[in-house]
């Protein structure tokens, strides 16, 4: 059974930096395999609304949303089977809990996509 388990959040001050990690285990396939994405919800809103963030491919390629792509970077290392998200430059606009999302073959476009797999989020609360 496919585990998804992101850590790394917590409290940081406006203007700090983070890195969150995600670690899969359980795959029947080499985790080299799995597109990756990080997606966030803020409190209040539903699952459909999560917000996509990043996406990095069995190839490295990344793309980012446009609201973060200054700030943020996602990168990977299959040999520790995890991918991981920096975050520089933290606002209270990125208060919110951090998913990642795994699958081989993701369905919809990349803003819109859907993941077989997702972890249980971990919380960034950005404040003063």
């Amino acid at each position: 059974q496919v585990q998804i388990v992101e850590s790394g959040g917590g409290l940081v001050q406006p203007g700090g930096s983070l890195t969150l990690s995600c670690t899969v285990s359980g795959t029947n396939s080499p985790f080299s395999w799995y597109n990756m994405a990080w997606y966030r919800q803020v409190t209040g809103k539903e699952r459909e609304e999560r917000e996509w963030l990043a996406f990095i491919s069995t190839s490295r390629e990344a793309n980012y949303a446009d609201s973060v792509k200054d700030r943020f970077t996602i990168s990977r290392d299959n040999e520790k089977n995890t991918i991981y998200l920096q975050i520089d430059n933290l606002q209270a606009a990125d208060t919110a809990v951090y998913y990642c999302a795994a699958d081989r073959n993701p369905g919809g476009t990349l803003t819109k996509a859907t993941y077989d797999y997702w972890g249980q989020g971990t919380q960034v609360t950005v404040t003063s």
